[in-house]
C-alpha cells in the first residue's frame, strides 16, 4: 500500500463489515439508535485502521461498551455483532463472546473471587467479555461480599490489556447509572455507551411472527389482533422482558394451538390447521382473565 494514499473500497471490501450490519437490521427490529452508534463505531475503528495503514500515529479508540436497557431488547444479540466487527477489523484475535454474570466472577469466601474472575478473564482473552446484569457485582451494603475484588481485577485487565480482550457491561438502566456512579473507575474506562430502547407493539408483532416463521407457525388475522392485545397489556405489567416475554407466550399458544388439536382427534388434519395458531389459542391467557 502506499504510506500517503489508501483505497476505502479496497479496504471495506476485505473485511464482512457491511454484512455484519446487514445483518443487524435483518435480524433485530427496530432498535434504530442502537445500529446508528454500531454503524458509527463500526466506522470510527475502520478509519482508525486505515490512519495507521499510512503512518498516522494515534491512541487507540476506547472499546469497552456500557449496554443499558430492559431484559429481551437485543443487548446479547448485538453484544455478538459487536465481536464480529472487531474481529474483522483486527482488534480482537479471536472473535468470540464470552457472557458471564456475578455468580461466574465472585466467589464465596475469601481468596475465592480472584481465581475464579482470572480464570473468566483467561477464556474471554482475545474476544468479548459480556458482563449481564454487572451492577451485581457491586453490593456497598455487604462488607462480606467479595464482588468489589472482581471488579478491581476487571480494572486492572480493562486498562493494561486493552488489545487483548473488550469488556461490555449490561444491566438495566438505572442500576447501571447508580453502578458508575459507585465506580468511576469503572466508567471512566468505559467509551461507548449504548442504550437500547424498549419494543413498541407494533415492533413485537413483528418479531413475533418472525419467531412463528422460524417454526412454520403463523397467526389467523383474528389471532393477529389477540396477540396484539396481549401485548398491549402485558406490557404494562411487572417482569416483562419485551422479545422474550413474547417468546414465551407464543411458546405457551402452541401448546394451547396442540392441546386443542389433539383434544379433537379423530378427525382428518389439514396443513393449515397444523400451522394456524387461532386466536383462542392466545386469548386462553391468564392476561385476559
Amino acid at each position: 500500500m502506499n504510506s500517503t494514499t489508501v483505497n476505502l473500497q479496497e479496504e471495506y471490501a476485505k473485511t464482512d463489515i457491511a454484512k455484519i450490519l446487514n445483518l443487524l437490521d435483518e435480524e433485530l427490529v427496530g432498535l434504530a439508535p442502537v445500529k446508528t452508534r454500531i454503524r458509527e463505531i463500526a466506522a470510527l475503528l475502520l478509519i482508525d485502521k486505515l490512519r495507521k495503514s499510512v503512518g498516522i500515529t494515534t491512541g487507540s479508540p476506547g472499546l469497552h461498551m456500557s449496554f443499558t436497557g430492559s431484559p429481551g431488547t437485543g443487548k446479547t444479540t448485538v453484544g455478538l455483532k459487536m465481536a464480529d466487527i472487531l474481529f474483522q477489523l483486527g482488534y480482537i484475535q479471536k472473535g468470540h463472546l464470552l457472557t458471564v454474570t456475578r455468580d461466574d466472577l465472585v466467589g464465596q469466601y475469601i481468596g475465592h473471587t480472584a481465581p475464579k474472575t482470572k480464570e473468566v478473564l483467561k477464556k474471554a482473552m482475545g474476544g468479548v467479555l459480556f458482563i449481564d446484569e454487572a451492577y451485581y457485582l457491586y453490593k456497598p451494603d455487604n462488607e462480606r461480599d467479595y464482588g468489589s475484588e472482581a471488579i478491581e481485577i476487571l480494572l486492572q485487565v480493562m486498562e493494561n490489556q486493552r488489545e487483548d480482550l473488550v469488556v461490555i457491561l449490561a444491566g438495566y438502566k438505572e442500576p447501571m447509572d447508580k453502578f458508575y456512579a459507585s465506580n468511576p473507575g469503572l466508567s471512566s474506562r468505559i467509551a461507548n455507551h449504548i442504550d437500547f430502547p424498549d419494543y413498541t407493539v407494533e415492533e413485537l408483532l413483528t418479531i413475533s411472527k418472525m419467531m412463528l416463521d422460524e417454526q412454520q407457525y403463523q397467526l389467523t388475522p383474528e389471532a393477529n389482533i389477540a396477540l396484539a392485545e396481549y401485548i398491549s397489556i402485558r406490557k404494562e405489567r411487572p417482569l416483562f422482558a419485551n422479545a422474550r416475554s413474547v417468546k414465551n407466550a407464543l411458546d405457551r399458544a402452541r401448546m394451547r394451538q396442540a392441546n386443542r388439536i389433539f383434544e379433537s382427534r379423530g378427525q382428518i388434519l389439514t396443513k393449515r390447521e397444523l400451522v394456524n395458531i387461532e386466536a383462542q389459542d392466545i386469548l386462553q391467557s391468564t392476561i385476559f382473565s
